[in-house]
């Protein structure tokens, strides 16, 4: 049954990891099924996403281009790990704020 959670799922959940156009269209695509391995990425990628504006509205303004690259570097790598293993078929949180991000947005 879990191996085809994450079928179903898989489509939806690849479809998030493309910025915020991508993960409209996986949650519209996931609103009437409600794929338990597409919710657990469509949370990753909200919250990727939110880190990333943020990194554009805050970092880059307040302490500079530099300081913005090398966390967006770092939020690129998180990106990495969240997609190979949606791509394995894998529930991997990413490090440091998976955890959260499934906490905060466990409503969706």
């Amino acid at each position: 049954m879990e191996n085809q959670t994450v079928e179903e799922g898989k489509t939806a959940a690849i479809i998030s990891h493309f910025w915020v156009i991508g993960l409209i269209i996986a949650f519209v695509l996931n609103m009437n099924k409600k794929n338990s391995f597409a919710n657990f990425y469509i949370r990753q990628m909200i919250g990727l996403n939110l880190l990333s504006f943020l990194n554009t509205w805050i970092v880059y303004k307040y302490l500079g281009s530099f300081a913005g690259w090398i966390v967006g570097v770092l939020l690129f790598v998180l990106w990495i790990i969240s997609f190979m293993a949606v791509l394995k078929g894998e529930k991997k949180l990413i490090p440091v704020f998976g955890e959260q991000f499934q906490n905060w947005f466990k409503g969706i």
